[in-house]
C-alpha cells in the first residue's frame, strides 16, 4: 500500500499541510479555501480513501479529472485540499462528509494505492496566501458579482437564498457562487486556478456575463425561428 506523508508546511490555525495526500478526483465540483463541500462517498476505493484520511490528518485533495471516460484519467495540476470537518456513516455503508477548504496545491505526481485510490505528491508554495483570509473587503467587486448574479440566476432558472447572501463577505459570496452555479467543468477549473480573490471574482463575472449573453442569443434565435 502507498503511504502518504504527514510532514509539510505549517499554516495559521491549522495542522501541518502534508507533502502528499489522498486524492478525490471529481469533475463536477471544486473546493475553494475556507469554503465547505458536502460529499456522499460510496465507491469502495473512495471509502478506503476516506478511512485513510481519517487516520492521518483528515486531509483530502480535491482535484478534477481532465475527462470522465476513464477509471483513472489524467488530472489537472491544480487542486484544493480540504479537511474533514464533519463525518457520518450511513446504515448502507456510505460516508457523508463535509470538507472545509484549507489551501490549493500544485499536483506534482500521483500513485495508485492497493485499495484503488490515488495519492498525490503536492506543492503548496504557489498558493501560500490561501492560508490567510483577504484582509480587505472589496465592496465594488462584491456588488458587481451580486448585480450579475441576479441576471445569471434568472437566465439559468435557479433561485438563491438572498437572506444568507445579504450579509456574506466578498470572499464567501464569490466562493459560494463559484462552487454552486452550473458552470462547465473547465470553467470551474479556471475559477479554481485564478491566483487571487480579485482574479477569482473577475473570472466569475466574465463567466456569468458570457452565460447571460449566450442565453439571450439563444432566446433571440428561438424567437426568429417562430416568426
Amino acid at each position: 500500500m502507498t503511504r502518504y506523508s504527514r510532514t509539510g508546511r505549517e499554516v495559521p490555525g491549522a495542522a501541518t499541510l502534508p507533502d502528499s495526500l489522498p486524492l478525490f478526483p471529481l469533475r463536477s465540483a471544486i473546493l475553494l479555501p475556507r469554503s465547505r463541500l458536502p460529499l456522499n462517498v460510496f465507491e469502495p476505493r473512495y471509502l478506503a480513501m476516506t478511512e485513510a484520511a481519517l487516520g492521518a490528518g483528515r486531509m483530502i485533495g480535491m482535484v478534477r479529472p481532465r475527462y470522465d471516460d476513464d477509471v483513472n484519467p489524467p488530472l489537472y495540476e491544480i487542486g484544493c485540499a480540504g479537511r474533514i470537518t464533519s463525518f457520518m456513516e450511513t446504515e448502507d455503508g456510505r460516508y457523508l462528509l463535509t470538507l472545509t477548504g484549507a489551501s490549493r496545491f500544485r499536483l506534482e505526481d500521483d500513485d495508485l494505492t492497493d485499495e484503488g485510490f490515488r495519492v498525490g505528491r503536492v506543492d503548496w508554495s504557489p498558493f501560500a496566501m490561501d492560508a490567510y483570509p483577504d484582509p480587505e473587503e472589496n465592496p465594488a467587486l462584491r456588488e458587481r458579482v451580486l448585480e450579475l448574479l441576479i441576471d445569471y440566476l434568472e437566465e439559468v432558472g435557479l433561485k438563491a437564498d438572498w437572506d444568507s447572501i445579504e450579509g456574506a463577505s466578498a470572499e464567501t459570496l464569490i466562493n459560494s457562487v463559484a462552487m454552486s452555479c452550473p458552470f462547465e467543468p473547465d470553467e470551474k477549473q479556471a475559477i479554481l486556478e485564478a491566483k487571487t480573490l480579485c482574479d477569482r471574482g473577475q473570472t466569475l463575472i466574465a463567466l456569468m456575463q458570457m452565460a447571460v449573453a449566450e442565453s439571450s442569443r439563444d432566446a433571440e434565435d428561438r424567437t426568429e425561428r417562430l416568426q
